[in-house]
Parts: structure tokens; sequence; C-alpha cells
């Protein structure tokens, strides 16, 4: 038994907790007191949406909760507002990996890579995200993403540049996986309908493809987590139970095992539903209210 399990059944002896849920749920708190890695910065407060204003103040706000419990956030634009969290983050002591976002729409797309060649020009890119899944919901081909990736690391070569995308998209697309840096990689259990009891070895199992896909590359998880609330998804179901004990899995395996991982996500943000159902909104460690739900 590790220091930490015999710590964890103390108190769990002390407190008089039998359920499996207080068990996850001190093990859950005590995980991120002693930090993360990185998580997933959540912009958006309760009534607003991608293309709303956004605030330095909600910005600050939102940062001053996540410092004492990361070391790193990942962003995942450079426009309408997100250009201004690296900058903030790095006043805070808070690395970041920050994203440029790309789409279909050439024109926001120059614009998204303007931005992040700026920030990253200026000091305020720790690594550079070139696209989120874009060749996932198949919005650019391979080579106008090549075309994207080789522009930003031609302009930015003391910076690590890679590509967000699920861990299988680096096993099927050799020339992206190429063109990273960096292999950074979405691990979702939950959007493929596996159990929680699954869970945590498909998440290991993902990210051994991605290493070895990578062929020597660092891999970093940019993307893991489980909804607290909302439909079920095939085997995937969505509860605060299964919350906890995703996150403490992974939290403890990737301290032990010396894993770079962005957990996702930092805050609830309402606006997420749409295509992702209404488990959307229910991704983050803390509620729509900033206020951690364990």
């Amino acid at each position: 038994m590790s220091k930490r399990q015999e710590k964890l059944m103390s108190l769990v002896a002390a407190k008089g907790i039998r359920s499996t849920r207080g068990n996850y749920d001190i093990l859950a708190k005590e995980l991120l007191n002693e930090g993360m890695h990185g998580i997933c910065f959540s912009l958006f407060e309760e009534g607003q949406k991608p293309g709303d204003p956004i605030t330095e103040t909600q910005i600050r706000r939102r940062l001053e909760i996540l410092k004492p419990y990361t070391k790193w956030i990942r962003t995942f634009s450079c426009t309408e507002g997100n250009e201004l969290i690296p900058p903030l983050a790095k006043e805070y002591g808070i690395k970041t990996l920050v994203g440029a976002w790309l789409s279909d729409d050439k024109e926001t797309n120059t614009e998204e890579i303007e931005g992040l060649i700026n920030l990253a020009k200026q000091g305020y890119v720790d690594i550079a995200a070139v696209g989120n899944e874009v060749l996932y919901r198949k919005e650019l081909t391979e080579a106008e993403l090549l075309d994207y990736i080789n522009k930003v690391k031609q302009q930015i070569p003391g910076t690590p540049v890679g590509y967000v995308d699920a861990y299988y998209e680096f096993t099927d697309r050799p020339q992206i996986t190429e063109a990273c840096d960096v292999i950074l990689a979405n691990c979702y259990p939950y959007w493929e309908g596996c159990h929680i009891d699954y869970s945590f070895l498909y998440m290991k199992e993902m990210y051994q493809q991605a290493v070895k896909a990578g062929n020597g590359k660092k891999v970093i998880i940019t993307e893991t987590g489980w909804p607290t609330a909302g439909s079920a998804f095939e085997a995937s179901e969505a509860s605060m139970s299964n919350f906890l004990k995703y996150f403490a899995n992974a939290q403890q395996w990737a301290q032990n095992e010396d894993v770079e991982l962005f957990y996702f996500s930092s805050f609830d943000e309402s606006w997420k539903t749409g295509e992702e159902g209404d488990v959307g909104a229910y991704w983050g460690l803390w509620d729509k209210e900033e206020e951690l739900k364990f």
C-alpha cells in the first residue's frame, strides 16, 4: 500500500466514510491540493458564449482560483479576448499551452495564426498548438493544416509547436505527426462509450497509442475528463461519483508516471451543449458559479 493510500484509508476511517463516492471525494481533493500539471481554461461566464465581450476582470478572477492548483493552463483561441489570457497567466506565474483555433474560415484562421505568433514572440507562449481537432471535424485538409503548422514553426523557432487532435489521428496521419515538435493528444474514454470501470485502463491505452505514433517525441494529454451530469453516451454514464473516480485515477497516474496531462475542464460552461448534448455543460472541476464541486 502506498503512502497516499495509507493516508486515504486513515482519513476515511477518521471521518467514518464507507461509500466509494466518499473515498474518491477525499482522494480527489488531496490530489488537487498537491497540484495538477495542467488544466484547460474555461473562459466564459454564465450567459456568455464565443464572440461575446470578455473582460480582464473575469480572466483574472478565474486565474486566481486556478493558480494554487495548476502549473499550466491551456487556451483554445488567440482572438475575441482569448489573447488576453496568456499575458495575464504569466503575471500569475502559470505556464501556457496556447492554441490557435482553426476551421474552414480562412480569414479567421489568418487572424488566429497571427495572434499565436505575436503572443509567442512576446514570450507568452510556452507551447503553441496550431489547431484543435480540425481534422476530426473535417474542416481542413492535411495539406492545409501542414501549411499552417510549418508557417508557425518558421516564425517562432524557439517555441515547441504541435497540433491537438484525438489520440488515434497521430497514427492515421503520419505527415502531421512528423511535422509536430510535440504530440498533443486528446483522450476521452467517455466519448468512446467506455464504462467507468474500464475508463482508466482505456485512457492509458489511448496515451500509449499516441506514444507509439510519436516515435520518441514528447506526448502530452491535452484533454481528458468526465462529466458530472447529463445524458449517458452508450456505456459512459455522467455522474459525480464517476467524475471523482476518473479524476482521481487520472491525476494519480499522471503524477506517478510523470505524464503531462491537461484536465478538461476548469469551469462548467452552459454554452457547451449543442453537438455534445446536455453533458457539454458539466465537465468542470468548478461549477458555473465558480464553486469547487468536491
